[in-house]
């Protein structure tokens, strides 16, 4: 039994790193696109510009430990302090892999507007699908999904909706960073807010073709010919 366990625990932790990558792929995917990053990934992005201090996955780990701050304050000290700990060494591994796929992907050249946005759009079904995978592999989730999800179970709200709400919030706060000390849009676009609506939609569509195909794999089990 416990080597079942084991197994288990394994895989699922195989299949979220899976989804960690592959969320990585897309926000470089959307930051190569040139019409604004991902919103999760806007606000490092931003701030990556306008200070080299850090790189722009070093400043996405900075930005992960003040969303597990949240969550600690938003569940007001009763979340699992183990799963905390996961979260913070994956979420420093997210950020080493994010500039590790900006890097794979570095020479790709982008040469015009429908290009951009075909990147664009490859970035939002690539980062919904990182995100989704990680979900089922249920054993962790990085910061700013862990604080949607926190923030969704004290509320009552869906974790869809946080998303997009949390989506808007940061492309506004990147907004303003970037005319402050840039005096342009040029960490957040057009880009930005069609991945802020488009995401959390994504994630649905994922999920509701699952639970069908779970259904109907179900059906066949029950009704054998």
């Amino acid at each position: 039994m416990d080597k079942k366990i084991s197994k288990t625990v394994v895989k699922n932790y195989i299949l979220f790193l899976t989804g960690l990558f592959i969320a990585s792929m897309g926000v470089a995917f959307s930051t190569k696109a040139g019409l604004g990053t991902s919103p999760v990934a806007s606000v490092p992005y931003s701030i990556s510009l306008i200070n080299q201090l850090l790189t722009f996955g070093g400043w996405l780990n900075l930005m992960s430990v003040l969303q597990i701050l949240v969550q600690i304050a938003v569940q007001k000290g009763k979340c699992n302090y183990a799963e905390i700990a996961v979260q913070t060494v994956l979420a420093f591994v997210y950020g080493y892999l994010t500039n590790f796929s900006c890097w794979l992907i570095k020479d790709i050249t982008v040469a015009n507007y429908p290009m951009q946005f075909i990147f664009m759009l490859l970035g939002c079904i690539i980062l919904a699908l990182g995100i989704w995978i990680q979900v089922r592999g249920g054993v962790a989730m990085l910061p700013g999904e862990a604080m949607n999800r926190a923030i969704s179970t004290v509320t009552g709200k869906r974790y869809e909706n946080i998303k997009i709400f949390f989506d808007i919030f940061y492309i506004v706060v990147s907004a303003v960073i970037c005319f402050v000390f840039i005096g342009s849009l040029k960490g957040v676009r057009e880009g930005s807010i069609i991945a802020a609506l488009a995401v959390g939609n994504i994630i649905k569509v994922y999920n509701s073709v699952f639970d069908k195909i779970v259904k109907k794999n179900k059906g066949n089990k029950c009704c054998p010919e």
